[in-house]
């Protein structure tokens, strides 16, 4: 459309609607911003310059006139503010669409689903990196807001760039015509009930990333997953399908004989895989299909593949020393994250949690802890923490000390993971922190 001089209200700042606004700035249109957190300094100056009229979010700011409605991702679609702007047939879409009308056309992958978005986005990107150089690029819900990437790189004049792009139902709910040339949904899982309305609507948010998709755009489907076979049924695809299975070898993309095989081609031995458990075996099959639809040979594949250690903080492998493997979890804050990072193993994990007490309930953790063989607690919530979790944990004060104590017990064969299953902030000034401070001692070892 054009945005001149039309009056567009961008709901909610953070990162991706500043990135609008600047967007918005230079195609030359008349902004409002509606916020309710207070704003700083910095931020008010940079609205002042943009020309920005700024509202809070009362009432009455939704009963004024705009041509367009440029919605955060974090304003929910079961909102009063969202209810009443449809209300008023005011056209809403979110900076992922504000950002694919203005550019030039690109090669977009998009990725979606429960979990495993940021994981699958970033090797994409890896293996676009190896391919397509320069022109490979990576944002949307994984932390660069798309409109970012469109004024970094000109999109408005520039195309023919690679862009992985993970994307949230959030950023589906209001798309118009946001096509990608290649999309997948990992998977499909209870979420974001408080903020849908219902499971049937979450679950139908993530099939609106293949909705404009044509005959010769590629959607790679989990042949796996029931519930996402029940919504593609619900919802057909209008465009090439991919699918592909762990478990058999009647799909497009497979696994056997200890390779991933893609359209019966052997491609890439799972031996190259560096990243634990079965749900990061489904992470590369997908990353490998993109890639080999876009032309990128087998050896680029399994030369990126083998290079990759994981997305940081994410059961993040750091070495491996007299045969003990070191993975950097810090980004587990909570039982959740953690009984994820321990499904990944089967034996001899030494577990060191502990950090800022939240004063979270480790019931559910206990049945997960078959494949650990001790726990050490350290900081102000190890020693509750662990004394949840078991009988005779190892306590200790810091997290040099937990990896010092780790390293006295462990024996080849076993795994030391950090995963906290708690905030950091006792130590720390976040989970980066943290991470960033373990890989450090476990590679001065």
């Amino acid at each position: 459309m054009e945005y001149k001089n039309k009056r567009v209200l961008v709901v909610g700042l953070a990162r991706s609607g500043m990135a609008a606004i600047r967007v918005l700035h230079k195609l030359g249109a008349r902004i409002y911003l509606s916020e309710k957190k207070e704003l700083s300094p910095e931020e008010k100056a940079l609205l002042e310059e943009l020309n920005v009229t700024i509202y809070n979010q009362d009432p009455e700011v939704f009963e004024k006139d705009y041509d367009l409605v440029v919605k955060n991702p974090g304003v929910p679609p079961v909102s009063n503010i969202v209810k009443r702007l449809n209300e008023r047939k005011i056209p809403i879409i979110t900076e992922i669409e504000l950002a694919f009308d203005v550019a030039k056309p690109q090669h977009y992958v998009a990725i979606t689903g429960t979990n495993g978005k940021t994981t699958t986005t970033t090797i994409v990107y890896e293996l676009l990196k190896t391919a397509f150089k320069d022109k490979a690029l990576v944002g949307g819900n994984i932390g660069t807001p798309l409109c970012e990437l469109v004024l970094e790189h000109n999109l408005f004049n520039n195309d023919g760039y690679y862009i992985s792009l993970e994307i949230s139902n959030h950023q589906l709910v209001d798309i118009d015509r946001f096509r990608p040339q290649i999309a997948t949904i990992i998977n499909l899982t209870p979420d974001h009930l408080e903020t849908m309305g219902s499971l049937d609507a979450y679950y139908k948010s993530k099939t609106e990333v293949y909705r404009n998709m044509k005959d010769e755009d590629i959607f790679i489907l989990n042949s796996d997953d029931e519930v996402l076979r029940e919504y593609v049924e619900k919802y057909p695809i209008h465009c090439k399908i991919q699918s592909f299975s762990l478990d058999k070898d009647d799909t497009y993309a497979y696994v056997k004989d200890g390779y991933i095989f893609v359209d019966n081609e052997k491609v890439l031995p799972l031996e190259c895989i560096h990243l634990v458990g079965r749900h990061n075996v489904q992470n590369v099959i997908i990353s490998v299909m993109a890639a080999k639809a876009l032309g990128i040979s087998n050896e680029d594949i399994c030369s990126t593949i083998s290079s990759f250690k994981g997305v940081e903080h994410r059961i993040e492998f750091v070495r491996e020393l007299n045969g003990i493997k070191y993975y950097n979890d810090s980004k587990g804050t909570n039982t959740d994250a953690t009984i994820t990072a321990l499904d990944s193993f089967e034996k001899g994990v030494i577990l060191l949690v502990g950090g800022y007490e939240k004063g979270l309930d480790m019931a559910p953790m206990r049945k997960h802890l078959g494949c650990v063989k001790k726990i050490i607690g350290y900081g102000v919530a190890g020693r509750r923490i662990a004394g949840d979790l078991v009988e005779d944990p190892i306590i200790v004060t810091t997290l040099n000390e937990a990896v010092a104590e780790a390293v006295k017990i462990a024996t080849a064969g076993d795994i030391v993971l950090l995963s906290p299953t708690t905030s950091s902030f006792d130590q720390y000034s976040g989970y980066e922190e943290r991470g960033r401070h373990f890989k450090e001692i476990v590679n001065s070892l």
